[in-house]
């Protein structure tokens, strides 16, 4: 091979239908490892609402931001934002990008186009100084109002900063272990902006929070003049189901208005995955959703194992066991969230306590394979982290063929039917298909509403494509249905754990050795999975070195609750607190 031959450029590729739709506004993602197109800004409406409706992408799963800044002379520097869409009518990923400046970050809102990007793009301001143009209600929801600055840019230090990345040197490998307030004392790591003065600051009671429910209820008119009444439930409280807080305007009981308000448990849990090396990531991802730690590791696991390429792709036992793990978190989450629905329908303690006997037998199995019940740490890049010891397959067999589907059925029995689950569920917080799609809610939210969207049936991940099971579905829409469908979900998955404990074949659990340390190849992916609250995404990104470029987590906790406004205005103040518990939430998750 000569030299002019083995430098020739790659022939250009046809352009694509969206490529052709708009000329020079769209253009493909050029860059190694990468996908998709980069839209221009000034025409990412019309990009979107042609994507929407003349392609059938209806189906907005994910936005978030990228801040790609080096402080080098005569750096390209810029915020990207990032959006992934689908079909709800199944089917793999559209992935486009808007790139602009960082010292002018102005993209515009889809929020009319998609509802679900709400919540999204109020994040993606907050963290990263993004300004959605045309937003409804771009306010910060993680930081508080007063916070200084957008902590996910790169240049931006937070007290007590140490060094950019881990492992820290003076804990590996020089081993001189030092806490860095020790060198640092409190007063002097801390940086105030211009012109503040700490001994006159006066915290404010959420102007920008009550100004938006005043906006929000304008549009609620009733034939008798009445005042109407801000109540704040939560943060502390155990309807909220954690540190959450549900602020309502109210009209007599009516609910008028009510904006969700959270990151009270907000820990910047992106920025220290990004900080972190990759395998670091592994036990962090179980404090998301700690209900459903399996769930946390295998979509972690699958994004990174997708710019790791064949090298990482896990072992044949390894695969079943992946999914005998995650089935056994969907029956345990959804065993914990029947429990507290109950309470919250009033029904206290004896319902919860019933299905929290059965999750205990669950997390014996989780205890016994991987040394935890909760905190599980239990996936890797290439396949899981040990085999099940002597006896636990025999011991899941006999959950799964015998106790659980009993116990469920008891369940069911017990509490369908119930005047007290039927009166306070039945035509209570209804979202129709539309709204559920157009809102980006996932999972049994999604399903309830009767969309029969699955990510192990519309896009299928692992080896879920072997095994025979329904996409479980109801039709109404109301918090009745989300309970059924969590009880058909149950039965769904003793179907696919009885297959899957039949199946297992013998052989490793990991490909190659367990390192200490992986190197990823540069690019991007996300890896998503049908965990129990809906699809649990993670973007990340890599630049080929130990850590991260970026990682981000698409929590389905989070993004469900930008419907709960829509559910509840129009019915009661009691009734909120049912339609959060049928939401099923965790803290964790939500504000990571």
């Amino acid at each position: 091979m000569t030299e002019q031959t083995a430098t020739a450029p790659a022939p250009a590729a046809e352009p694509t239908e969206l490529e052709k739709r708009f000329p020079g506004a769209v253009k493909r993602d050029a860059r190694p490892g990468y996908e998709g197109y980069v839209v221009e800004a000034g025409k990412l409406r019309e990009v979107a609402t042609a994507i929407r409706d003349e392609m059938g992408y209806d189906y907005l799963s994910s936005v978030t931001a990228v801040d790609y800044f080096s402080d080098a002379p005569n750096a390209n520097n810029f915020i990207e934002v990032v959006y992934h869409l689908y079909k709800s009518t199944g089917g793999g990923s559209l992935v486009y990008k808007v790139q602009v400046p960082r010292d002018n970050s102005v993209v515009p809102s889809l929020v009319d186009i998609y509802p679900g990007a709400d919540f999204q793009e109020r994040e993606a301001w907050d963290l990263y100084g993004v300004k959605f143009d045309g937003h409804p209600d771009l306010r910060r929801i993680l930081m508080w109002e007063g916070f200084n600055g957008h902590p996910m840019r790169k240049d931006w230090k937070e007290p007590y900063f140490e060094e950019e990345l881990k492992p820290f040197k003076n804990r590996w490998p020089e081993g001189q272990v030092y806490r860095i307030e020790d060198h640092n004392p409190f007063g002097r790591n801390v940086k105030y902006p211009a012109g503040f003065d700490p001994e006159g600051f006066r915290e404010s009671a959420d102007p920008a929070l009550y100004d938006s429910l005043e906006r929000a209820a304008r549009a609620y008119s009733e034939d008798i003049d009445t005042e109407q009444v801000v109540v704040n439930l939560g943060p502390q409280h155990p309807s909220t189901h954690g540190v959450f807080r549900m602020a309502v305007r109210l009209d007599g009981e009516t609910i008028v208005a009510l904006k969700p308000v959270m990151g009270y448990l907000h820990r910047n849990h992106e920025q220290i995955g990004e900080r972190n090396t990759w395998i670091m990531n592994m036990p962090f991802t179980d404090r998301l959703d700690y209900l459903s730690s399996m769930s946390n590791n295998f979509g972690y696991a699958l994004a990174v194992e997708k710019l790791m390429g064949e090298k990482a792709a896990p072992p044949e036992r390894a695969q079943y066991i992946r999914v005998i793990m995650a089935e056994l978190t969907r029956i345990s989450n959804h065993l914990w969230a029947i429990g507290f629905l109950l309470n919250d329908l009033g029904a206290f303690f004896t319902p919860a306590l019933y299905a929290i006997t059965e999750r205990e037998l669950i997390l014996d199995i989780f205890e016994a394979t991987t040394g935890s019940r909760m905190m599980c740490n239990y996936f890797r890049f290439g396949g899981v982290a040990r085999d099940f010891p002597a006896g636990q397959l025999d011991k899941i067999k006999d959950l799964v063929r015998e106790r659980l589907p009993r116990k469920i059925d008891e369940l069911d029995l017990y509490l369908t039917q119930n005047e007290l689950v039927r009166s306070r569920g039945e035509n209570v917080g209804v979202i129709t298909p539309e709204e559920a799609i157009a809102y980006s809610t996932a999972g049994p939210v999604l399903r309830a509403s009767g969309v029969p969207y699955d990510i192990r049936r519309a896009d299928p991940y692992g080896i879920y494509d072997r095994f025979d099971f329904d996409v479980a579905v109801r039709y109404h829409g109301d918090v009745y249905d989300r309970y059924m469908i969590r009880l058909d979900e149950m039965r769904q998955s003793l179907h696919i754990l009885e297959q899957a404990v039949k199946q297992i074949p013998e052989g490793e659990i990991m490909t190659g050795k367990n390192p200490y340390q992986v190197r990823v190849p540069a690019g991007e992916s996300y890896g998503r999975v049908e965990g129990p609250k809906g699809e649990l995404g993670y973007y990340v990104v890599s630049n080929g070195k130990a850590n991260p470029y970026r990682y981000h987590v698409r929590a389905p906790s989070f993004i469900n609750l930008t419907i709960l406004e829509k559910m509840c205005v129009g019915s009661k103040v009691a009734d909120a607190v049912v339609n959060l518990g049928s939401i099923d939430i965790v803290l964790g998750e939500v504000d990571r």
